[in-house]
């Protein structure tokens, strides 16, 4: 019988890397969205190699794609907290954006 390959090893390992660069770009709420939308993936063909492991050759990739997306998550929770402390340390929302406001006027970026 002709092994084939899981359906989405492939599409988890790319949503576990994307999961870094979107946890930096997005103060790690991306980098959880994409992560548990790799974990959900991963979870699902793990389900279907476990049915069937004969059939599917590429069980490596699989571990990989989880490995990478669990690592992404935490990242990106660590970013998400960090963010958070930032936010409060400087008393709340609008005092972080009063802030930031004043930093883009010293840069000459604001109006």
């Amino acid at each position: 019988m002709e092994q084939q390959k899981l359906p989405n090893a492939t599409i988890a390992l790319i949503l576990g890397i994307i999961s870094f660069i979107a946890c930096c770009c997005s103060t790690g709420i991306g980098g959880l969205i994409f992560s548990g939308i790799a974990l959900f993936l991963v979870k699902k063909d793990t389900k279907l190699y476990a049915e069937n492991p004969e059939l599917y050759s590429n069980f490596s990739q699989l571990k990989t794609a989880k490995t990478i997306a669990i690592i992404g998550l935490v990242l990106a929770a660590l970013t998400l907290i960090w963010g958070v402390y930032q936010i409060m340390s400087v008393g709340g929302w609008d005092a972080y954006m009063e802030q930031q406001k004043e930093i883009f006027e010293q840069l000459g970026i604001g109006s």
